[in-house]
C-alpha cells in the first residue's frame, strides 16, 4: 500500500480567504475563489482538491501550471518558484451530490412543499470537495469566508456575520475571521431555518436552529442543555469557551449523529430536537449527552486538535467521557454513570474481545482508512472508559488541573497523546505516560483470574492476567498495567506482572465501581460468595458482575446455561439498569433456541415469569411523580411479557394500538405496542398506515418507534416491502437505511431475507455510502445477525473479495471473527442451555 504523504510537509497555510457562490445550489452546482497565504518548503505547492474543476491558478499573482496527482493532490508550479512565503489564488467550481459529506443538500417538506437546505460535513477529509486546501488536521489556519446565496435564507458559519447585503437577487454574507483552526472544522449552513436563543453566564450567544417543519417547542430542551453545558465546561476546564457564539443546527439529512464544527455544531434532528409529547425521557437523556459531547469538543478537538488521525481518540475518547461528566453534573437524578456502564462499557467490552480489533490509537496510511477509525466501540466507548479509569486513578482535582494546563499550553495548536499524559502526570505526580500508552496502543483487554486461598492463617489471593478473547484468536503475550480498584487496600494497587499473590483481609472483589477495563474470573468459591451477596452490592458492582458473567459465557469459561439462575436471582431488582441487564442475560439465551420449538416455548415462559412481578407492580400506565427507575423497569418488563406471548398482554397492546392515534400512545412503551401489534395481528392495511405515518410525521421519535414496530414483522412480504423501501429516499432517508437493516436482520424470521437483500444490493450500498463514515455499517450489522455455519461461509464468500478495500478491511475481518465465535458458542452451549431450560421451575 502506498504510504500517505502529508502535504503540510511542503506547504503550511496561514490564512484562507474563501468566497463561494451558492446561487445555483438548487441546480446542484457551485463555484468559488480561494486565496491562500502560506509558506512552502520547495519549488512547487500541493493542495488537496477532490472532484473540483480548476479554472485558473495563480501563485503570487502569476499564472501557475496545475495538475492532479494521487490521493486528491492538486500540484501547482511556476518557473523559478522557491521556498518561502507565497499567496495562491484558485478559481474553481464543483457539483453538489446527495452524498452526506462535503457540501450536500438536506430535504424536508413544509406545508406540503418540498424544500432543501445546504450544509457541510468536512470531517474527516471532505473540505477538499468544496475548496482547494491543505486538508489535514495539523494544517491550522485562519479563515475569512464570504457566501453568495439566494435571498431570504438564513446563512450560518463558524463565526458571527459581519456584513450582509442583497444585490442582483443574491445575498452576500461575510463572516468574522475564525481563530486558527483545522479545515475539517470549517462549516456553513444555508436554508430556511428558525431559532431560539439564550446566553451563557459569560455572554456567549447560544442558538438552536431547525427547519420550519419542526415546531418551536422542540428547540427548548436543547437550548437549556447547550447553555448549561457551556457554563459547566467554562468552570470545569477553567478556560472560557473560545468563541462569541454557539450555533446548534438540526439537519434533516445527516450521516453521523452530530459534528463539532467550531461554533456551528450540526446534528441529526433526532439528536437535537425533543418534543414534550413525543420524545421519551430516555431519548432526552441521549440528546443531552450528544449536545454535551459536541460542546466538549469545542475545547478538546477544536481549541486543541490532534496532530494526525491516529490520535483521533484525543478528540473522541475525551468527549465520550465528558458527555457523562457534564450531564451527570447538570441532572444528577438521571444517574448517568449507570447509563455509561450499561451502554458504553458493554459495547467496548464486547468489541474489544475480538481478535483483530483496532487499538484506541491506530495508524493511518491511506485516506480511506480514516473512516475506519471512527469505531464507536473502541475510539469512543473504550477510549472514554480508559479516561474514566485515569480520572478515577489520579483523582478529580489532579485531573482538572492537568486539563487546564493542557488547554492553556496548547491552545490553537496540535498535540499527540503524550502531551495530554504529560500534563496529567505533572498534575498528579503519578507515572501516567507509561501506564496509559500501553492501554491506548495495545488492542484488546485483559482477564484477571482470582484464586483465593484461605487454608493458612493469613488469607491470600493470587491474580493472573492474560488477554481476553471471544472466538478464534492468535496466541498473545500482551501484558497490561491494570488498576485493580479492589474492595480493600492491597500491597500494589496496579497489577503489572503476569501473576502476583496478595495478602487479603476479606474475600477479594475487583473493579469496584466499574472503573477498570478488564474482565474478572473468580474461583468458584469466591464467585458464589459474591453472587450470594449480590443484592447488597452497589449498583455498578452488580452491573460489573452481570457483564463479566455474560462475557465469560461467550468466551467459553462457563456454559451459557449459568446465566439463567443468575438472571432469575435478580427478578425483584428495583434498579432499572440492573433489572434490564438481568433481562439481557435472559435474552442471551434466545440464540440457542431459535430452531428448537420446545426450548423457545420454555424460554418465553421463563421470561414471562421473570417479568410478572414487576409488570403486576407497575402495570401499563405511568403514575404521577413516578421515578425513572419505575418508568424504565416497566419498559423492560412489558417487553418480556410481549416476548412471552402472554395473551392478555398482547390483546391489551392491540386494544391500545387500535383505540389511540400513535402520537397519543405513551412515549416510553409506544414502540412495544406497535411491535406487538405488527408481530401478532398484522394486516396489509396496518402496514400501509404505519408507512404513511412514518413518511408524514415530523417527529424523529415516532419514526424510530415505527421502525422498531415494522421490523418486528414475521411476514416475509412485509420484510420485502421494508427492504425495497430502504432504497427509496422518498420513504426512508439514506441516513436511516442501516437502522432499518439492522433491526430486520436481527429478527429471526427475516434474517435470511435481509442477508440475501444485502448481497443483491451491495452495489447500491457502495454507490450511496462509499466515502462516508457509515460505509461499513451494513457489514458490521450483518455480523450481528448471522448465527449459523452456513451463514458464516456465505459471509466469507461474499466479503472476502473486498478485503483489499481499506475502508472495509478491518470490519470484514472482525465480522468473520464475530460470527464464527457465535457459531462456536451455539454449538458448544446449546445442549446445556436446553437442559437447564427444561429443569428450571
Amino acid at each position: 500500500m502506498t504510504k500517505l504523504k502529508h502535504l503540510l510537509d511542503t506547504f503550511t497555510p496561514h490564512h484562507y480567504d474563501l468566497t463561494l457562490d451558492l446561487t445555483r445550489a438548487e441546480e446542484k452546482s457551485f463555484s468559488g475563489t480561494v486565496i491562500i497565504s502560506g509558506e512552502s518548503t520547495g519549488e512547487s505547492i500541493s493542495l488537496h482538491a477532490k472532484d473540483l474543476t480548476i479554472h485558473s491558478a495563480l501563485i503570487d499573482d502569476q499564472p501557475a501550471e496545475f495538475s492532479h496527482g494521487e490521493f486528491d493532490e492538486l500540484n501547482l508550479s511556476r518557473p523559478e518558484l522557491s521556498s518561502g512565503k507565497h499567496t495562491v489564488r484558485i478559481d474553481f467550481s464543483g457539483t453538489i451530490t446527495d452524498a452526506m459529506h462535503g457540501l450536500y443538500p438536506c430535504y424536508f417538506t413544509h406545508n406540503g412543499i418540498k424544500k432543501q437546505l445546504f450544509a457541510t460535513q468536512f470531517e474527516s477529509h471532505h473540505a477538499r470537495e468544496v475548496f482547494p486546501c491543505v486538508d489535514e488536521p495539523a494544517a491550522k489556519a485562519t479563515y475569512d469566508v464570504t457566501l453568495r446565496t439566494a435571498p431570504d435564507l438564513t446563512v450560518l458559519g463558524n463565526m458571527p456575520v459581519t456584513t450582509s447585503s442583497e444585490q442582483d437577487s443574491a445575498l452576500t454574507t461575510t463572516f468574522a475571521t475564525t481563530p486558527r483552526m483545522s479545515s475539517y472544522l470549517l462549516a456553513f449552513v444555508v436554508g430556511e431555518l428558525h431559532k431560539k436563543t439564550a446566553h451563557t453566564k459569560s455572554g456567549v450567544e447560544v442558538n438552536i436552529w431547525a427547519t420550519p417543519a419542526q415546531s418551536e417547542e422542540t428547540l427548548d430542551f436543547a437550548l437549556d442543555i447547550a447553555t448549561s453545558s457551556i457554563d459547566f465546561y467554562d468552570e470545569y476546564f477553567g478556560v472560557p469557551y473560545p468563541l462569541p457564539k454557539s450555533d446548534h443546527v438540526a439537519l434533516p439529512d445527516f450521516s453521523s449523529g452530530a459534528m463539532e464544527n467550531w461554533g456551528l455544531i450540526t446534528y441529526r434532528e433526532s439528536c437535537l430536537l425533543a418534543d414534550s409529547k413525543l420524545t421519551p425521557e430516555s431519548s432526552k437523556r441521549f440528546i443531552a449527552t450528544v449536545i454535551a459531547h459536541e460542546l466538549s469538543h469545542q475545547w478538546f478537538g477544536n481549541l486543541v486538535t490532534m496532530q494526525w488521525w491516529n490520535d483521533l481518540w484525543l478528540n473522541e475518547s475525551f468527549a465520550n467521557m465528558m458527555e457523562y461528566v457534564a450531564v451527570d453534573a447538570l441532572h444528577p437524578k438521571w444517574r448517568m454513570w449507570e447509563d455509561f456502564a450499561t451502554g458504553e462499557v458493554t459495547v467496548a467490552l464486547r468489541r474489544d474481545s475480538l481478535d483483530g480489533v483496532q487499538p484506541v490509537q491506530a495508524d493511518v496510511n491511506h485516506p480511506d482508512e480514516i473512516s475506519t477509525l471512527f469505531d464507536p466501540a473502541i475510539v469512543y466507548a473504550k477510549g472514554g472508559r480508559l479516561l474514566v479509569m485515569v480520572r478515577r486513578l489520579i483523582g478529580e482535582e489532579a485531573f482538572r488541573s492537568g486539563l487546564k494546563a493542557y488547554f492553556e499550553k496548547f491552545a490553537y495548536q496540535n498535540t499527540v497523546g503524550d502531551d495530554l499524559w504529560q500534563e496529567l502526570e505533572t498534575a498528579s505526580g503519578q507515572p501516567i505516560i507509561n501506564l496509559m500508552n500501553t492501554w491506548i496502543s495495545q488492542p484488546g483487554l485483559p482477564i484477571v483470574r482470582v484464586e483465593q486461598d484461605n487454608s493458612a492463617k493469613q488469607s491470600t489471593a493470587t491474580l493472573r492476567q492474560q488477554r481476553f478473547f471471544i472466538g478464534d484468536h492468535q496466541p498473545s503475550d500482551a501484558l497490561w498495567p491494570i488498576p485493580l480498584f479492589a474492595n480493600q487496600p492491597l500491597d500494589d494497587e496496579i497489577l503489572t506482572e503476569r501473576e502476583k499473590t496478595f495478602t487479603i483481609e476479606k474475600p477479594l472483589q475487583l473493579n469496584c465501581g466499574l472503573n477498570g477495563h478488564f474482565v474478572t474470573k473468580y474461583d468458584t468459591t469466591t464467585r458464589e460468595q459474591l453472587l450470594t451477596t449480590i443484592h447488597e452490592l452497589p449498583t455498578l458492582d452488580k452491573i460489573c458482575l452481570l457483564q463479566d458473567a455474560t462475557l465469560l459465557a461467550r468466551a467459553g469459561f462457563e456454559n451459557s446455561a449459568s446465566l439463567l439462575p443468575l438472571a432469575l436471582s435478580l427478578k425483584h431488582e428495583t434498579n432499572e439498569k440492573v433489572f434490564g441487564m438481568a433481562a439481557g442475560a435472559l435474552a442471551e439465551l434466545r440464540k440457542f433456541v431459535d430452531d428448537d420449538d420446545d426450548g423457545k416455548a420454555r424460554l418465553k415462559q421463563i421470561s414471562g415469569e421473570f417479568a410478572r412481578a414487576t409488570f403486576d407492580e407497575l402495570g401499563w400506565d405511568e403514575t404521577p411523580g413516578e421515578s425513572d427507575d419505575d418508568r424504565e423497569r416497566r419498559v423492560t418488563a412489558l417487553g418480556l411479557m410481549i416476548y412471552s406471548e402472554d395473551q392478555a398482554v398482547l390483546a391489551e397492546a392491540k386494544r391500545r394500538f387500535d383505540s389511540q392515534p400513535l402520537e397519543e400512545l405513551p412515549t416510553e412503551i409506544r414502540s412495544l405496542i406497535i411491535s406487538a401489534t405488527v408481530r401478532h395481528f398484522e394486516t396489509p392495511e396496518m402496514i400501509n398506515s404505519l408507512f404513511q405515518t412514518y413518511q408524514q410525521t415530523p417527529s424523529n421519535d415516532l419514526q424510530a418507534d415505527i421502525t422498531l414496530g415494522l421490523t418486528a414483522t414475521k411476514n416475509p412480504e412485509t420484510a420485502q416491502k421494508i427492504l425495497a423501501n430502504i432504497k427509496r429516499p422518498d420513504v426512508i432517508r439514506p441516513q436511516d437505511a442501516s437502522r432499518w437493516f439492522v433491526y430486520l436482520i436481527r429478527t429471526h424470521e427475516s434474517c435470511q431475507l435481509t442477508w440475501d437483500w444485502l448481497k443483491d444490493n451491495w452495489q447500491w450500498v457502495e454507490t450511496t455510502f462509499a466515502g462516508d463514515k457509515s460505509y461499513d455499517e451494513f457489514i458490521r450489522y450483518a455480523a450481528i445477525g448471522l448465527t449459523t455455519s452456513d451463514e458464516l461461509a456465505d459471509f466469507r464468500r461474499f466479503f472476502e473479495p473486498m478485503l483489499n478495500i481499506p475502508a472495509l478491511t478491518r470490519t470484514i475481518e472482525l465480522g468473520i471473527t464475530e460470527i464464527a465465535a457465535r457459531v462456536e458458542l451455539i454449538e458448544r452451549d446449546k445442549a446445556g442451555v436446553l437442559a437447564v431450560l427444561q429443569t428450571t421451575l
